[in-house]
């Protein structure tokens, strides 16, 4: 075959290839043989018509269209390897140019690239400071106010009282048909909190039970309020809702001393208040750890994408597009919404949506995983047998602790189930790992403690994948909440 190859700029290769016509004719007698084994032909039985016989019944323009096909599926292998082109997704036959001879175009995605840059000369300082006093306080006093005791009182509710209510709320300018169900609750039991210390988790908004202060058991009290335009729910960003919230209930509370009795309340395994202090403290680092980390690795890679140089082809982000709207397809039905009525209440169609906002959110992931590949590749960062074991077991037991997967069925189902669920398991653990090991790196790099001897190799280990460091899915009483403190104690690491 001859090829000639050209790179074009959006990062795709057309390869123009010539057939020998010998090959050629070969794959029209496969195909002219094809046709005579799904057809008849008078006088002959199933694919036993000489070949001229059956180029005069189904005619030359049918088998060449079949040969090609057959040609194709063929020599595409062939082609990519001559060419020494590495596809990122699926190639196409563009173009036949010419039968006689055989010429066909074909146009391949090529894989992504990267050229980082001098990212080794990139220096972001790790200023992470512990949460202060006041927040260990705050902490302390959620957890006073969970094991307060409370009296019912007939008397207005103030600022500090556990009151129950039921809500209703009525969304302004509502699609026709749109599930609103949610933003009624027969039952909500809140505490009247501080003006400083409302929480941002509170339903149905932040600040909201304080409007229910000067209201008796059986009043009711309307409040409108408008959610911010990058608010949580999709079919609340920007919206206008009417609550309806009336008191079924008013309890005043009585909060307990903050001492040692305390904190044995709280837990047996708490001889004091100090114990129980260092717990609450890890706890708050673990958090702001994370939070801080979420931010510096994000600032870190966006200062390496700046010096990089990242190629890929529009096939590559199509598909990336793809998970993209499949999340957020999952967040909505997690709220009673698909996407056409989401669509609706955004007032876009889908292709204007992929175009504004899903592709911005694709390209940014995929740049990112690109780079941290890269990063990983370039320092031979590997995953070592023993550390994939320990982190998938990890795993199990964030899985157990969190109840999110039921292991008496599981462990009841047939072994191929048991092994697809192993499998997954390992590869979110190898990816986490992974993940973590190159973030790592990233942060030695960014703080200037890299050196380039850390990259070799401590010993020389086989190479491991993710199932064969899966052990069985089976759980006993381990995955409980004795091995759940263990899993808790990790800190996040992810971009």
């Amino acid at each position: 075959m001859n090829i000639e190859k050209n790179i074009r700029e959006d990062h795709q290769a057309e390869l123009t290839v010539e057939v020998d016509a010998e090959r050629m004719e070969t794959a029209k007698r496969r195909a002219a043989r094809k046709l005579a084994e799904r057809g008849k032909i008078p006088g002959f039985r199933p694919g036993k018509a000489p070949y001229e016989v059956i180029r005069r019944h189904y005619g030359d323009e049918a088998i060449v269209e079949s040969a090609i096909d057959l040609l194709v599926d063929t020599i595409y292998p062939e082609v990519l390897k001559q060419a020494e082109v590495e596809p990122g997704a699926a190639g196409a036959l563009e173009k036949i140019e010419s039968i006689d001879p055989p010429k066909l175009i074909f146009r391949v995605p090529l894989a992504p690239t990267v050229e980082l840059g001098d990212y080794l000369s990139i220096r972001v300082p790790y200023e992470w400071a512990a949460p202060g006093e006041d927040k260990l306080t705050e902490a302390l006093e959620e957890l006073r106010q969970m094991y307060g005791t409370t009296e019912t009182v007939e008397r207005e509710v103030q600022e500090g009282d556990y009151v129950l209510a039921s809500v209703n709320g009525e969304k302004k300018d509502a699609a026709e048909g749109e599930d609103l169900s949610d933003l009624s609750r027969e039952s909500v039991a809140t505490v009247i909190r501080p003006e400083d210390k409302q929480l941002d988790s509170e339903w149905p908004f932040k600040g909201f039970s304080r409007q229910l202060i000067g209201l008796k058991s059986g009043e009711s009290k309307k409040v409108e309020h408008k959610y911010a335009d990058d608010f949580d729910d999709e079919k609340l960003k920007g919206a206008t809702v009417t609550f309806e919230a009336t008191v079924k209930t008013v309890r005043a509370v009585t909060l307990p001393e903050i001492n040692d009795d305390f904190a044995k309340m709280v837990g047996a395994q708490y001889e004091n208040l100090d114990q129980l202090k260092d717990v609450l403290k890890a706890d708050l680092n673990s958090r702001s750890i994370a939070e801080y980390d979420d931010t510096f690795y994000s600032q870190l890679i966006d200062k390496i994408k700046e010096g990089a140089t990242i190629k890929y082809p529009s096939q590559v982000l199509d598909h990336e597009g793809e998970h993209v709207l499949e999340d957020l397809s999952q967040r909505l039905a997690s709220q009673n919404m698909d996407l056409e009525t989401y669509f609706k209440l955004r007032n876009t169609t889908r292709e204007q949506f992929i175009e504004d906002e899903v592709k911005p959110v694709a390209a940014k992931r995929l740049e990112r995983g690109l780079i941290m590949d890269e990063i990983a590749r370039q320092h031979k960062i590997q995953i070592d047998e023993e550390a994939l074991t320990e982190e998938f077991n990890r795993t199990m037991n964030d899985l157990a602790y969190q109840g999110a997967v039921d292991f008496e069925k599981l462990n009841k189902s047939g072994k191929a189930q048991q092994k697809r669920f192993s499998s997954a398991v390992a590869n979110e653990s190898a990816n986490r790992l992974l993940t973590r090991r190159t973030l790592e790196k990233l942060k030695a790099i960014a703080l200037g403690e890299w050196k380039p001897e850390d990259d070799e190799p401590k010993a020389p280990e086989a190479e491991i994948t993710p199932e064969e460091a899966a052990p069985s899915p089976t759980v006993e009483n381990e995955a409980s909440a004795d091995a759940s403190e263990e899993a808790g104690a990790e800190t996040s690491t992810n971009p």
